[in-house]
């Protein structure tokens, strides 16, 4: 057999075996793509293998459904950390439709929730010595409302004040795979979100959003549920 005829029979070999993969490799990724388009929230990948039956590799199916769908009107895409179908984004402005306007975050909720991204664990007074000025209960209240922001613990400090933190919904609504996929220090400056002339010694904290308490925190009391009486002090947001 001279090199021609080795190389082509090589090939036809790997193709057999592609064959013999790809037909449980197509069945894997017909029912995975079945199961996201019934569900309607984001599927992790564990949630995933319970519901599939046989033995998958199911990162790699997803990521290769996720090339598949890549140039459709739907796409594939994670989203805290769980996968999802959505509309492309390119094609987001077919779906819009004349409402009634949602009433829009406050400058101050906006302030507070960026501050809680990037800080998490943070207790209010934190946020208001960020601020440089005091924070209503309220603009906390609504934060919680939208469900993208969570009362994590108590501060091992006097007063045990609430610490907060995001949630998975903080990551799904604004499409963020993970907490640390939020912009750094040179992306917010090239967005325009940071003033150039900032100080040098000027840093952006690394985010975390994890859900295990840290040394400084202890677990919320059950009945801080209906009773948060020591969070309002009768302060009131000054903008």
């Amino acid at each position: 057999m001279n090199e021609a005829e080795g190389s082509e029979a090589q090939g036809m070999e790997t193709d057999e075996a592609v064959g013999a993969r790809g037909a449980d490799g197509h069945s894997g990724i017909r029912m995975l793509e079945a199961l996201l388009f019934a569900s309607g929230e984001p599927l992790g990948v564990e949630e995933l293998k319970k519901r599939l039956p046989g033995d998958h590799d199911i990162e790699a199916l997803l990521i290769e459904l996720q090339r598949q769908y890549a140039t459709r009107g739907v796409n594939v895409v994670k989203v805290a950390g769980k996968w999802a179908l959505r509309t492309a984004e390119d094609l987001s402005y077919l779906l819009r439709r004349e409402q009634i306007e949602e009433r829009k975050l406050s400058r101050a909720a906006l302030e507070t929730l960026a501050i809680i991204a990037y800080h998490q664990p943070v207790t209010r007074a934190e946020v208001e010595e960020i601020r440089g000025v005091s924070t209503s209960k309220g603009t906390l209240d609504v934060l919680m409302e939208t469900g993208w922001v969570r009362m994590r613990g108590r501060r091992r400090t006097p007063g045990r004040p609430v610490t907060y933190g995001t949630t998975e919904a903080f990551l799904e609504h604004f499409s963020i795979a993970t907490i640390g996929d939020l912009p750094g220090l040179e992306e917010l400056k090239g967005a325009g979100l940071l003033d150039s002339a900032i100080p040098a010694s000027f840093q952006v904290p690394m985010p975390d959003d994890s859900s295990d308490l840290q040394e400084d925190e202890d677990p919320l009391e059950q009945t801080l549920l209906f009773d948060t009486a020591d969070e309002d002090d009768g302060e009131t947001d000054s903008r």
